[in-house]
This record gives C-alpha cells, structure tokens and sequence, in this order.
C-alpha cells in the first residue's frame, strides 16, 4: 500500500489496541495537535485524509495538549492515551515539560514533534538549531531524557519498527511514559510502498505479573510477624483496579492503610482501615502510625520524599520494608524485601498466605481513635471561619461537599495538593486527580480536559490557584471549542501561596511570592488589579464570581447544574492556616545569614534534619 510516512502513521496507530483482564479498547483516543511548517504538510494532512480512523483535537499550547493526554492516560488506568503532533521549532521544545511530567508519573504519552529535513537541501532551514558539532541534532534532542523511548525516523524503513519499539513501552506499565518519535518534514510526506499487514489490528496484552513465590513467602513472613504494620498505597494500587482487594485485606488483617498522593481513593475515606494521606502533606493520624510501624508495606509507591517526609517519618529503628511494585527499581527502594508484581495479583497471593494473621486488638482501637480525633481536624478545617475572605479550607470542604461520589476533583500544584491531599474525603478510586510527581503549575485545566475526555459521565472539579492559572488557562477554549464541560474553581489570593508559607518556613520572609505593585521599595504595593474572572470569560467560559461561602456554595451548584464549561471565581486568604500534618519536608536554609529570621530557621533546620535517616 503506498502511503506517504505520515499517513502510515496515522492509520498504524488507529488500529492499536490495548486488553487487559478481556477488556479491549483503542489505545489512542485521538491526536492532539497544533500545526505548523514542520507537520502541516506531513501529519496535519494525514490527520485531515484519515480522521475518520484517528480524531483530531486543537489545542491552543503545546504543553498544555501533553498534560490532557497524561490526564487521560492517568483516568483510563494508563490503558489508553492520546497522541500529540506539533511543528519543529518552539511548539516542539513546548513539548519538554509535558514530557517530563508524563514520565515522572509514568504515563504513557506518545510525542510527534516534527523536524528538521532529513536532506537537508537547504540549511539552515527555520527554526534549525545548527549546532556545530553536528548537523544531526535538533531542538527534539531536548526530549531526550525526558522520554522513555526517542527515535528519530529519517528514512520511511525506520517507521515500522519504531512504532513497534513505541507501543511496547507505551504498553508496559514498569517502563512507560513519554514516547517521542520526531519526524523530519520531508520524510513525513515522502511517499512508500507499505506492508499491508502494518496497518492490521494489534492487540497489546497488558499483563498482570504475579509474585515469585520465594519473594511472597519471604514478604509474608515479615508482615505475619509485625505488631503495628502500615500499608502505603501509592498509584499502583489503583492503576490496577486493585482496591476492592486492599480493602478486603485490610479489613481481615487490620492493617491500616495510608495513602500516598497518587494512591489516595486507594480506600474510601471512611473505611474502617483508612487512615487517610501520608508523608509531609498527609495526616497526623497516617504519620503518627508511620512513626511507629515496625513493617511499612509499600504499594505501587516511589516513596518519593514527600511520602517518607524526606526519609524521616518511618522512625522505628528496626523498621522492614515489604514492597510490591510492578518496576523493579522501585521495589527495591528503602533496602526493602521487593516484590514484583501487579498490585491486584500480589495482594490477592498476600491474603491467602496471611490467612489467619491480625494485628493486636490494641492497635485496631488505636488506629480507630486517631482516624476518630483527624476527622473532627477535617470537620473543623471545612467549617471555617464564617467571614471573608474564605479559608483555602472551606473552599475545599464546600467543593467535597457539593461533588457526587463518583466526581473527580483535579489540581496540580501550589498549597492546594497538600491541602486536598489532607482534607479531601476520597470516595472513589478515580476521584481524585492531583499531579504531585511534578507538581506542574499549569497543569489543572489542561489536565482537567484530558480527565473529562476520559471518562464524560462524571463531573470534574479543576481547583486552580491564580498563580497556576496565569501560567496556563489556554485550555478553557479548548473545551469550549468541543463542548467539553468542567467546573473551575479559580482561587484568587494574590500570589503564590505555597512559596510563600514555604519562604517564610526558610526565613526569606514571602520574598517574590505576592503579586504586587511595584513601589520604590519593591514589589510591596497594592494587588494587581487583573480580573482573572473576566480573562476567564475571554476565553470562552461562563464565570460566576462568589464572595461569601453561602455564595460559594450556591455559585458551584449552578455550575454543576450547567451544560458549559464554568469558572466560579473566589477570594481566599493566603494567611488562614491549614492543619500541620506533623511531618517533615526538606527545604535547605541558608547557612549563614544576617536576617535574624532566616538564621532561626537554620536552627529549625538542623534540628529537623537529625530525624532524617538512610534505609539501608
């Protein structure tokens, strides 16, 4: 069949398809992309010829159409994800950071920037980097090491097997992430005489790995002969549906189980074993049980350092650690006995051979009262002050409150993860959506479209900070443009409030974190009097703008009740505190300072920085 490399493309990944437990799907809902002289003429026809077979979506910002692939991937359990295409040049180097998010949080994510020509008839063309050491690199060398798998197809020959090498990462759940395949501009027209057999159904097995039996028995006689063990569910538990599962484990057992960001949902908020988020974000009750865990059993984990609250939380001397990951690199984390396996799999083999195992009736009671004596924290944060401006907390407690069980609450970065990650009551594993491998400020709406894509019967809540929403609130056209819905919840405080708690913890007294007028002094005048709310109504949204709670509440059921994508604007107040999760974070303070501040700081520091340990 003679196609052009592009249309080959197009039509190779229409007809890829994913399976797993006998649920087949399309593996590439579509293609995201923004055209210009380096895909036009290649992937842009190609889409226009073959639509039929692959939809297309414009996107208004490059790195904005990679992290609504990544929310997709994450709210189709990584069993389905879009493609992106964008022009050589910036659109393609727009790409990094998206990449870099995907990956970071390994989600599959497929790339399709374009390139520089492979003839090279005329260099240097537009947008060439022309580096003197050689004429093969490109600005897509950039993706390099933020892509699981990178090839560059100079020749139509290279195609085939590049695709292949493509899908077996983007379908591997140990090693998957961004894929970038950059395609010069002239090859992507150039014409060849394909196999048929190319363009023919592929179905990707995705499969459950199971426990070697040795690892299992060693695991089980760890946790069989633990006092007061803790489960740490981390996103692999709910990337493989394994929930029901852990519950049922639990629940017989009575190991409690605390929940990282990725893995919270992992367990309804109110089961009789959860014990809610973990590490520096998380609550008083997981970190008092983490301290004093003679096992820490860890799911589907990076134990990134939030979790350990930076290798500081899990304080028992003689601490175990059984982890059970479907990658290898992170199962052997924290010198900890690994188990490599499917989290669904491994637990259902870890429940027969604890048959007969429980925790001491002291410690279910105790875990019972510290989950009793955090959810009076929680009901207290989420009543507020009853004036105005509203605390971050109530407006998170409203937007808890107001959600159905199985809507999806989405958010990226600044002081609202930790917040959400402590307060938010999870009722459904897919109910929760807060980027925190990356913490990418700009990520909600965008991400926000690609969970909405995935899974249209839900409701999704974007709670987005003014600092993240002036990075990235593109997207809102977007979801205009195609009648996507989503409720916004634009939180105006004025600044970056998470830097700023942070800078004042360090001594840099909120230096470079309210947006200010500057005055002769610095930026330290009045707000910047932007209206967020109506650059919202700009790009094609209906705003609703609530000053009170009572008007919060009754702004957030209209949005609901609306069929068009809605931003309810709030004030908040920077300065109203949430609950202290009792745990630690790794900042370093500058050593020596003449700020009085920042020197009583440093002593903080160095006292905290004792409690820090490596887990040998």
């Amino acid at each position: 069949m003679r196609l052009t490399v592009a249309q080959a493309l197009v039509r190779f990944l229409a007809a890829q398809y994913s399976v797993r437990d006998g649920e087949r799907r399309r593996f590439f809902a579509g293609c995201f992309g923004i055209f210009g002289h380096g895909n036009v003429a290649g992937v842009g026809q190609a889409l226009l010829e073959h639509g039929d077979e692959l939809p297309y979506y414009m996107a208004r910002n490059e790195q904005a159409m990679v992290h609504s692939a990544a929310g997709y991937a994450r709210m189709s359990d990584r069993l389905s994800t879009l493609a992106c295409t964008t022009s050589i040049g910036p659109g393609a180097t727009n790409l990094v950071t998206g990449a870099a998010l995907a990956t970071i949080n390994r989600l599959p994510v497929l790339l399709l920037p374009g390139d520089v020509f492979a003839t090279r008839p005329a260099n240097p063309v537009l947008q060439e980097l022309e580096d003197g050491r050689s004429y093969d690199v490109s600005v897509n060398d950039c993706l390099r090491p933020v892509s699981r798998y990178w090839d560059r197809i100079n020749r139509p020959e290279q195609l085939p097997g590049a695709l292949l090498a493509a899908m077996r990462v983007l379908t591997d759940p140990a090693e998957t992430g961004a894929v970038t395949l950059a395609l010069p501009q002239d090859v992507q027209a150039e014409a060849f005489e394909w196999p048929q057999e190319l363009f023919a159904e592929r179905v990707w097995r995705v499969a459950r790995a199971v426990p070697e039996p040795a690892a299992l028995e060693e695991a089980a006689a760890i946790v069989g002969a633990a006092e007061r063990p803790l489960i740490v569910a981390g996103g692999g538990v709910i990337y493989s549906g394994a929930s029901e599962v852990l519950g049922v484990l639990a629940e017989r057992t009575g190991v409690p189980v605390a929940e990282t960001q990725a893995g919270k949902g992992a367990l309804a908020w109110d089961h009789p074993c959860s014990v809610g988020a973990v590490g520096a974000t998380g609550t008083t009750a997981a970190n008092a049980l983490a301290r004093e865990a003679d096992v820490v059993v860890g799911i589907g984990t990076r134990y990134s350092d939030f979790t350990t609250a930076s290798h500081s939380l899990f304080a028992d001397p003689d601490v175990r650690f059984v982890n059970i990951n479907v990658a290898r690199s992170d199962a052997v984390k924290l010198g900890g006995v690994s188990v490599v396996a499917d989290a669904r799999e491994a637990l259902r083999a870890l429940d027969t051979a604890l048959e007969g195992y429980t925790v001491p009736e002291s410690y279910r009671d105790e875990v019972r009262e510290r989950t009793r004596r955090w959810s009076g924290v929680v009901d207290a944060a989420f009543g507020g002050r009853r004036g105005t401006p509203l605390a971050q907390t109530e407006v998170i407690g409203i937007v808890n409150a107001e959600s159905g069980p199985r809507d999806v609450v989405v958010c990226a970065a600044g002081s609202m993860p930790g917040d959400l990650h402590k307060l938010w009551r999870a009722r459904d594993p897919k109910g929760y959506h807060v980027e925190y491998g990356y913490s990418c400020m700009g990520y909600e709406i965008a991400g926000g479209l690609g969970v909405k894509m995935a899974a249209p019967d839900r409701e999704v809540f974007v709670m987005v900070g003014d600092g993240s929403y002036l990075m990235m609130a593109q997207e809102l056209t977007t979801a205009a443009a195609e009648g996507i819905k989503l409720v916004v919840v634009l939180v105006q405080n004025h600044g970056y409030a998470s830097i700023g708690n942070l800078s004042e913890s360090v001594g840099a007294q909120r230096f470079g974190t309210r947006h200010r007028l500057r005055t002769p002094t610095g930026l330290d005048g009045d707000p910047i009097p932007v209206d967020l709310a109506a650059n919202a109504a700009s790009l094609g949204a209906d705003v609703i703008r609530a000053d009170d709670a009572d008007g919060f509440r009754k702004a957030l059921r209209q949005a609901i009740a609306s069929p068009r994508t809605t931003v309810v604007h709030v004030e908040t107040d920077p300065l109203a505190p949430a609950p202290d999760s009792e745990a630690w974070w790794d900042v370093p303070v500058a050593e020596v300072s003449a700020l009085e501040q920042t020197r009583q700081a440093r002593a903080r520091y160095e006292d905290d920085k004792k409690a820090q340990r490596r887990y040998l």
